[in-house]
């Protein structure tokens, strides 16, 4: 994955660096152009340490608007209202206005940044939606104390990272729920199950830069959720199971990842008095799972199973009855007793059509995984049909 990060006069120039740094840890090579201004917010040094090798500050006998023009990528962060005048009516008066210009020639991804005050953004709307209907893709910035700042680096490098895959899943919806539902008992306790969200968030970050259009049903999470995405707060499983019903006709696929509470108390208008023994009422929640598979036959449907402390053999044959009472396609299976709640790890087996067994490894990974069972299964579905 070849980037060419371009660094114009903003004061957010100064997150450059750090953000070079995690696009090479992406597996990106990073060339980085650097107008005047920028050069005097953050030396060239600067940048020639994140990325390796120093930015091209002027055009030369090699014709660098030429040579880096047919990147991957052209990422321009950040980006300030002149450069982004400057590609909506095609000048090109230094080495980034030259690039990008012949870069949108050549039909090459280009991505911006915004960050400036925010009258100058509101003024450059104008330029900034006319280069949205020729293709150009605009990171959001976030708008705090009367100016529109960078937003989190992350966010930037999860879509570089969209805009240089193969978007295996370009015009899929996917709907995803992760976190713990909240079953109240009165107007201050309730029972929860665990989850961090992690795990969800992992798909659906994958999910999203293999180019589909992600939904969350969010429930208790305690993870950070990019701008990206459209999130649907869902506290408990009945707000769970509502959403779903409402959502799931309009989805090609469902990643049911959340840990939804297998039961909910009777509920108590009062707070209980915390004096004795309480004995509580429990009734079962909804299957959302088998709401999803009811309201949409075609849908690829995902499901995760947890165990606690059981032998491989018991997992599978577990995932495998969710399978087929179900009707899920795919099951992710997992021992929670091996890698926590939170963890950053995940240790799982994937069944389908056979169970894939798999080593303690990244949640990330095991969400690359994941989506790449999904592809499969939809590009099968494709050929059949």
């Amino acid at each position: 994955m070849e980037i060419v990060l371009c660094v114009t006069g903003s004061v957010a120039a100064i997150e450059a660096v750090k953000l070079a740094r995690e696009l090479r840890r992406q597996g990106a090579s990073v060339t980085c152009f650097m107008s005047e201004d920028a050069c005097r917010i953050i030396h060239p040094y600067a940048m020639e340490f994140a990325t390796g090798s120093k930015p091209i500050l002027e055009l030369t006998g090699e014709i660098e608007h030429v040579k880096y023009a047919d990147a991957d990528l052209i990422l321009v962060a950040p980006a300030t209202a002149n450069i982004i005048g400057k590609l909506a009516f095609k000048l090109a008066d230094n080495p980034i206005s030259s690039l990008l210009l012949t870069a949108s020639g050549m039909g090459t991804p280009i991505v911006m940044v915004p960050s400036m005050h925010e009258a100058m953004y509101a003024a450059a709307k104008g330029n900034m939606r006319r280069l949205r209907d020729e293709g150009v893709v605009f990171v959001e910035p976030r708008m705090d104390e009367g100016k529109a700042k960078f937003p989190d680096i992350n966010t930037i490098v999860l879509e570089a990272m969209r805009q240089t895959s193969k978007q295996r899943l370009r015009g899929k919806r996917v709907l995803i729920s992760l976190g713990g539902t909240y079953e109240p008992i009165d107007p201050v306790r309730g029972i929860t199950n665990r989850s961090s969200g992690k795990m969800g968030l992992a798909v659906a970050r994958r999910a999203y830069i293999e180019g589909a259009d992600v939904t969350l049903l969010a429930g208790i999470i305690s993870v950070d959720i990019p701008q990206q995405f459209t999130v649907i707060g869902t506290e408990t499983a009945d707000s769970m199971a509502s959403a779903v019903r409402e959502l799931i006709g309009e989805h090609d696929v469902f990643v049911s990842a959340a840990a939804v509470a297998d039961f909910k108390p009777t509920y108590t208008e009062r707070k209980i008095s915390s004096d004795g023994e309480l004995t509580l009422t429990l009734k079962p929640n909804p299957k959302i799972i088998k709401i999803a598979r009811e309201l949409n036959p075609d849908a690829l449907i995902v499901g995760f199973k947890a165990e606690y402390d059981v032998p491989r053999d018991e997992l599978i044959r577990s995932a495998e009855k969710q399978m087929q009472e179900a009707g899920v396609d795919i099951v992710v299976a997992n021992d929670v007793s091996v890698e926590g709640f939170g963890s950053d790890s995940n240790m799982a087996i994937i069944v389908s059509d056979e169970a894939l067994e798999l080593p303690v490894m990244s949640k990330d990974d095991l969400a690359s995984l994941i989506i790449d069972e999904i592809a499969g299964k939809l590009e099968e579905k494709e050929r059949n049909s």
